[in-house]
C-alpha cells in the first residue's frame, strides 16, 4: 500500500474539543489504519469565538494577557498570541457583548478602548503585523474609542476631548493625530470578517446590529454616526463609510479601513492563510475536517468549508467527521466535502455525546474505521 499523505484541519467541536484536540484524535486513528501515513495539522477556526486559541497553538505563539478597559470601562485580562512580530488578536477580548451584563447593556455606553489598548500593548512588544477578530462586539462606537486608546484625539466644538461610546460621536468636531503612537505607523492588520455593512443607513451598524446590543436609539445613533464618519473623512481624505464590511464590530471596521493599513478579509480564509494551508496541502492525497455539526450552513463560510475548498484546489480527496449530521447535510457533498461522517457510535444523551473522553475516543474509532477503507 502507498504511503498516505494526509492533512488534518478540524474546527472545534464545541463544548467538547478544541480544535488541535479534535486533529489529534483524528490522527490516532487514522495512524491506527495507516502506522506509516505521513500526517500534517493545522488548526482551524473562521475567525470568531476560539480563533485566538486555536491560532496561539498551531502557531506555537506565546500566549500573552494585557489588562485594558472593559467595554464600560472596567479591568479586563485580555489574552492575545505573539509569533516574532505578528499578533493575533479577537477584539471581543477586550470589548466583546458577553463583557456587559445584560442589565447595562444600553448600546451607547460600550467602548473600544481596550481593543485600543490591547494593540498598543502588542506595538510596544515589537509587533508590526495583526491578524484581528472582530465578532461579537459590545460597541457602536465607530471604532473612536480604539483610536483613542492609540493617540487620536476626538474634540468637540469647544475643544474639549470627546467622551467614549456611541453618545459621543455625535459631539465629535475635529480630529488629531499628534500624540498618535509613532509605532502605529508601521503597522499593517489583517481584519477577519464576514459581514459587508456600510457604517450608517438602513444596513448600517446601529440598525442592524444596534438592538442586539441593547441599543434602543437608533436613528440618532445613525446621524451622530454619520456625522464623526464626515469628520473623519475629512481628517484623513478617505471616505470609507459605504464600504464593505466599514460597520461591522459597530463601526470598528470603518475605524481600521479609515486610520490605519488594513484589509478586510473572510475569517475562514484569514485563518487558512495565516496557517499555511495551501503549502500543507500541496502534496497532500486526503484531508480531513470537520465540526460539531455539519449541515447544508457547513460550506457557507464555516471552516470545513474553507478546508474542502482549498483541498480541491490541490486535487485532494475530502472527508469530515461531525458529532451529528443533519438530514440537508448531503449539499456538502456538492461542495468539495466527498464523504462525512457522524461519531456517536451509541445511543446517547447530549451530555454523554458532548464528555470529552467520549467525543474523543468516538473520533478516534470512526477515524480509524473509515481509513481502513482507504
Amino acid at each position: 500500500m502507498p504511503l498516505m499523505n494526509i492533512v488534518i484541519a478540524m474546527d472545534s467541536f464545541k463544548g467538547s474539543l478544541s480544535s488541535l484536540e479534535a486533529a489529534d484524535a483524528v490522527r490516532e486513528g487514522i495512524l491506527r489504519a495507516h502506522p506509516k501515513a505521513c500526517i500534517i495539522i493545522r488548526p482551524l477556526a473562521d475567525g470568531g469565538e476560539g480563533t485566538v486559541d486555536a491560532l496561539i497553538a498551531g502557531l506555537d505563539a506565546e500566549r500573552t494577557e494585557a489588562e485594558v478597559s472593559g467595554p464600560l470601562g472596567e479591568p479586563v485580562r485580555a489574552v492575545y498570541g505573539i509569533k516574532g512580530d505578528l499578533a493575533v488578536m479577537e477584539m471581543a477580548a477586550a470589548a466583546g457583548l458577553p463583557l456587559v451584563p445584560l442589565e447595562k447593556r444600553d448600546g451607547v455606553s460600550a467602548s473600544t478602548y481596550g481593543v485600543g489598548e490591547m494593540i498598543a500593548h502588542a506595538l510596544k512588544r515589537g509587533c508590526r503585523r495583526f491578524v484581528m477578530g472582530i465578532g461579537g462586539s459590545a460597541t457602536t462606537d465607530g471604532g473612536m474609542g480604539m483610536l483613542q486608546a492609540l493617540g487620536f484625539s476626538f474634540r468637540d466644538a469647544e475643544g474639549k476631548e470627546a467622551g467614549r461610546g456611541a453618545a459621543a460621536l455625535g459631539s465629535v468636531a475635529s480630529v488629531s493625530d499628534e500624540a498618535v503612537m509613532p509605532e502605529l505607523r508601521e503597522a499593517e492588520f489583517s481584519i477577519a470578517c464576514d459581514v459587508n455593512n456600510p457604517l450608517c443607513g438602513p444596513r448600517g451598524a446601529a440598525f442592524v446590529y444596534g438592538p442586539q446590543k441593547g441599543l434602543r436609539t437608533l436613528e440618532s445613533t445613525d446621524r451622530d454616526m454619520a456625522s464623526y464618519a464626515r469628520i473623519c473623512a475629512a481628517f484623513t481624505g478617505r471616505d470609507m463609510a459605504e464600504q464593505a464590511s466599514a460597520g461591522a464590530a459597530g463601526g470598528l471596521g470603518f475605524a481600521f479601513l479609515t486610520f490605519t493599513r488594513s484589509r478586510l478579509h473572510s475569517g475562514v480564509d484569514l485563518v487558512l492563510d495565516t496557517v499555511g494551508i495551501d503549502e500543507a496541502l500541496d502534496g497532500a492525497d486526503i484531508a480531513v475536517t470537520g465540526e460539531g455539526r455539519i449541515d447544508a450552513q457547513t460550506v457557507m463560510g464555516k471552516a470545513p468549508g474553507g478546508v474542502a475548498r482549498r483541498a480541491k484546489a490541490h486535487g485532494c480527496r475530502v472527508v469530515a467527521f461531525a458529532g451529528s449530521v443533519t438530514p440537508d447535510a448531503r449539499a456538502v457533498n456538492e461542495q468539495g466535502i466527498d464523504a462525512f461522517f457522524p461519531i456517536v457510535r451509541t445511543p446517547s444523551t447530549l451530555e454523554e455525546a458532548l464528555n470529552k473522553d467520549n467525543a474523543r475516543s468516538n473520533l478516534i474509532n470512526t477515524a480509524e474505521q473509515v481509513f481502513r477503507l482507504l
